[in-house]
């Protein structure tokens, strides 16, 4: 008797075959799209840890205006004051553009400079030191080859603290800082029909923070020191370890206020949204990560 030989239909055996690979096919793209849906979830947090610690681009613009020829002698303070902030925050990992005894052309370059380098993560900061004019409602910068003998010459020469503070805004900055060191009394106020003197109150815009170095419509006279007593304190608290910007900017105004017995009392104007921190060697941290 004879066996017969087993026959197996290959067609049956091709379908099955197919059948598993579209399965396997299918439990792979569900892995890759599991996968997919994961990994958003890990980089959110890393954003926001990066943004919470202040990582993005940190920028300032530094004038120290101390030679006006219109002055009966230079200020020697501003430009020691620009040299120490400059100091203080490029260990703070600051992008410092400095200039000294700034005419006005040299000013309005460094704002455009300022302006070209502001990217939407920036915490951006003007420090000025010199002399300041009010005119109306805002406070003006002056450059040392200003020629003023009215308000207009002033709104036409001078650089307004509010237009610099608007440009930082439009460019997208994160975040606003501004010291203005400037409340002197200077050469050129008593040739104003309308009389004026320090400083008009400066406004925070959206997420800023401002320090003055007296109240609005007050004038500080200079120290024999090597520092504005503005800058001297300010110094002293910036670096400390870890401190937050408007702390630091408060306890300036506190020390100053009881150091000379109320006769100057800094003004400090903030909307922050957020805690912006100093005393964070950040040139250190790169180069130990390096």
């Amino acid at each position: 008797m004879h066996a017969t030989p087993l026959r197996i239909s290959r067609r049956p055996l091709a379908i099955a075959a197919s059948l598993v690979g579209m399965v396997s096919l299918a439990i792979g793209a569900h892995a890759a799209l599991n996968k997919r849906a994961l990994e958003p979830a890990k980089a959110a947090p890393t954003e926001q840890n990066a943004d919470a610690a202040g990582t993005g681009s940190r920028i300032a613009l530094v004038i120290g205006n101390g030679h006006y020829p219109d002055a009966a002698a230079p200020l020697t303070q501003p430009i020691n004051d620009a040299r120490g902030l400059t100091e203080a925050l490029r260990c703070d990992g600051f992008d410092v553009d400095v200039v000294e005894d700034a005419g006005r052309d040299d000013m309005v370059r460094a704002v455009e400079r300022l302006k070209s380098r502001v990217k939407p993560d920036s915490v951006v900061m003007l420090f000025f030191g010199g002399y300041g004019v009010q005119v109306g409602s805002e406070s003006y910068m002056l450059p040392i080859d200003a020629t003023i003998w009215t308000e207009s010459d002033v709104r036409r020469q001078g650089i307004s603290v509010e237009s610099v503070l608007s440009a930082m805004t439009a460019q997208g900055a994160r975040a606003k800082l501004a010291v203005i060191d400037a409340s002197r009394r200077n050469p050129y106020e008593r040739r104003f029909r309308a009389f004026s003197h320090g400083l008009a109150p400066i406004e925070a815009p959206d997420n800023a923070l401002i320090l003055s170095s007296a109240t609005p419509g007050q004038v500080a006279d200079d120290s024999d020191d090597k520092h504005s007593v503005l800058v001297a304190e300010l110094l002293n608290h910036v670096t400390e370890q870890g401190a937050g910007a408007e702390g630091i900017f408060n306890e300036t105004r506190v020390a100053i206020a009881k150091a000379t017995d109320g006769a100057q009392v800094p003004s400090v104007s903030s909307s922050l949204q957020e805690e912006l921190r100093f005393g964070i060697d950040r040139t250190a941290e790169a180069k130990a990560g390096s």
